[in-house]
């Protein structure tokens, strides 16, 4: 954190309330160490929400970069204090992730299913989870935009109505109809296929 309080002269940066923030600052302000750090901290976290969206590596990686890249072309921009660099991050990767999944409108695939390790899940279990997976992100993607991103951040990434309010730039109020409404849209999306992903005795 030395590298980050000598950004801007001798004049020490207050990293407490969001050091993502001051990193991208420092990155801003010709520091290239911080731009390591800062792809450290905030690139796996993206490519986790992207996966869980997309369920695809390929495309996650493709957002990842994307989103990263964004990033660093706003931060000379950046105004540390008004905005958490995570929240920023949140909204472009879902913003991106809904765009790829309104294009696709895919249907179920089991390829990419590789043979577990030993002591792994078993094919049929990695292939029942890629299924259901697959299905969710094909449902979400029949989804209106808000409503996939509600479902997605409140039940993928498992944030709190608050946060995702945040992302979005809504009330509260507006998150849990967005969700309330979305999962029932998608009950009825996957109503018909409880047998085939394996959720009938669940």
């Amino acid at each position: 954190m030395d590298m980050v309080a000598q950004q801007q002269g001798s004049r020490p940066v207050d990293i407490g309330p969001d050091p993502d923030g001051a990193l991208l600052v420092a990155f801003a302000n010709g520091d290239p160490e911080a731009a390591r750090l800062l792809t450290g901290r905030l690139a796996p976290k993206v490519l986790g929400q992207a996966m869980r969206m997309l369920t695809d590596r390929a495309e996650a990686e493709d957002v990842t970069q994307e989103a990263m890249v964004r990033l660093w072309r706003i931060a000379p921009d950046w105004r540390q204090g008004e905005a958490r660099v995570s929240t920023w991050l949140y909204r472009v990767t879902a913003n991106l992730c809904t765009d790829r999944l309104r294009r696709r409108r895919q249907t179920v695939s089991l390829d990419g299913v590789t043979d577990p390790a030993d002591g792994a899940a078993s094919v049929a279990d990695q292939m029942q989870g890629q299924a259901r997976m697959s299905a969710l992100s094909a449902a979400l993607a029949a989804l209106p935009d808000r409503q996939a991103q509600a479902v997605a951040l409140r039940h993928l990434e498992g944030l709190a109505n608050p946060e995702i309010a945040e992302i979005m730039d809504i009330s509260v109020e507006a998150v849990e109809s967005l969700t309330a409404r979305g999962k029932r849209a998608l009950a009825a999306i996957l109503a018909g296929r409880k047998a085939e992903l394996g959720y009938e005795d669940e």
